[in-house]
């Protein structure tokens, strides 16, 4: 029944579409190519007026018989309705029709019968163009009926006739199919390439989505790997307590006990909450859980960039010490990825590494020179940046790209030594908006 159903929706939704179609007057011109922009229009025109002279040329030879006026105005009629056509496309194929159909009456007992009947060579023409115009804008099943329609109306004449006649009704269907074929295909073009242009608008969206997310699972793990390490000290600590202390009281052991039961309840359900996500790490068991990098391993970091061939300097300012475990590894996550950028969109450029402490805020700089040559192209979309401004934004700082005068390129970001507040969640609802993702990342 429900298969039943259907059919009968598919089969009622074509007359409907059809319907919609041919049985309006709403306005649609015809749109600017994106190459020629008018230039279609302007030969449209020239052509209709070079037709509208042949046309006129074969009504003053008496093709109407001695009323040269009605032919004239035929002609006027015919050439006006691919003006028309150009932006009110189906009242144009309507009125086009109906004087195609009218001017094969006017007249008919005295035409020559060498003269081809009921369309002429310029009003063939004409209506063909009329026909393209219309093709171009409506689906193609109502074309199709718009076909069907302006052919039945020479079959009409025809035989409406009083005498013979030269007919050129066949001819004529030829030339009209092949222009709604033509007027279909470039619609079928249009249409094509258009949502070919949204897919790709769509498509680099979505990757860069993809790419916000797992750098989002990315930093959920390494934040895992920092609470649930503080979340075991406290447990050890708690359960280590009571013997560091000679009879403790038992309200001190139950107290200590109760911090050391919600220490383990709670890392037990971070590890089930966030633990799926070590579940898509395909990374070695051993390599999963080596210690986060920290600030302290910055020279190390300098020097396998150096090893790699990338030309690094680098200076401290203020007195370094320890700073919370999200600060420290978002700082060097942040450094990494932007000697990365470097490595691969300045290659030989000089790099300079800035690390200021503050009282309240650490500071990293990363600056490049101008590349000596052209990057070479990289494999995939580049959306560092994203991950960089979304770790500064997790810890309620500040990120800035962009740039430098010399032509090279500047990452410089600004952390809270002691984060506060509510930060940005990092779950589907705190996506930035398409705007922002489409921006150009390195």
């Amino acid at each position: 029944m429900r298969v039943d159903e259907r059919l009968l929706r598919a089969l009622a939704a074509g007359p409907r579409a059809v319907y919609e179609d041919l049985w309006t007057v709403a306005r649609d011109p015809l749109p600017r190519g994106r190459h020629l922009g008018r230039l279609p229009h302007i030969h449209t025109i020239v052509l209709v007026i070079l037709l509208g002279m042949l046309n006129a040329n074969e009504a003053g030879h008496g093709r109407y018989g001695a009323d040269s006026a009605t032919g004239l105005l035929i002609v006027m009629l015919q050439s006006a309705a691919v003006a028309v056509a150009m932006v009110r496309p189906v009242p144009a194929w309507w009125f086009s029709t109906g004087v195609l159909f009218a001017s094969a009456l006017v007249g008919e007992g005295s035409f020559d019968h060498n003269r081809l009947w009921p369309w002429s060579v310029a009003g063939i023409a004409l209506h063909a163009l009329v026909l393209l115009l219309l093709a171009l804008r409506i689906r193609p099943q109502s074309a199709a009926v718009a076909l069907a329609v302006t052919v039945l109306t020479g079959l009409a004449d025809t035989a409406l006739a009083t005498q013979d006649h030269n007919l050129a009704v066949t001819r004529g269907s030829m030339v009209f199919v092949a222009a709604v074929v033509i007027g279909a295909a470039r619609r079928s073009g249009r249409l094509a390439k258009a949502r070919l242009a949204e897919q790709e608008v769509l498509t680099a969206e979505e990757r860069a989505r993809r790419t916000l997310l797992e750098e989002r699972n990315r930093i959920a793990r390494e934040l895992h790997d920092v609470v649930a390490h503080h979340m075991s000290v406290i447990s050890i600590q708690a359960q280590v307590a009571p013997h560091l202390v000679t009879d403790p009281p038992q309200e001190l052991k139950e107290n200590l006990a109760g911090i050391r039961q919600n220490a383990v309840e709670a890392l037990a359900e971070l590890r089930r909450v966030l633990g799926v996500l070590r579940s898509e790490d395909a990374l070695a068991d051993g390599v999963r859980h080596t210690p986060q990098p920290t600030l302290d391993r910055l020279d190390e970091l300098l020097g396998n960039v150096r090893g790699a061939g990338l030309a690094v300097t680098s200076s401290v300012t203020g007195e370094p010490r320890p700073l919370p475990p999200g600060v420290e590894l978002s700082a060097f996550r942040i450094v990494q990825e932007a000697l990365s950028n470097a490595m691969r969109h300045a290659p030989g450029a000089p790099v300079r590494v800035e690390t200021a402490y503050g009282a309240r805020r650490v500071t990293v700089r990363v600056v490049n020179s101008a590349p000596d040559g052209p990057a070479p192209c990289s494999p995939g979309a580049g959306h560092g940046v994203l991950g960089m401004r979304e770790r500064a934004a997790m810890l309620g700082g500040d990120l800035a790209v962009g740039p430098t005068p010399d032509g090279g390129y500047e990452v410089t970001a600004v952390l809270p030594c002691d984060p506060s507040g509510p930060s940005r969640p990092s779950g589907l609802p705190g996506l930035p908006a398409p705007s922002d993702l489409a921006e150009d990342a390195r």
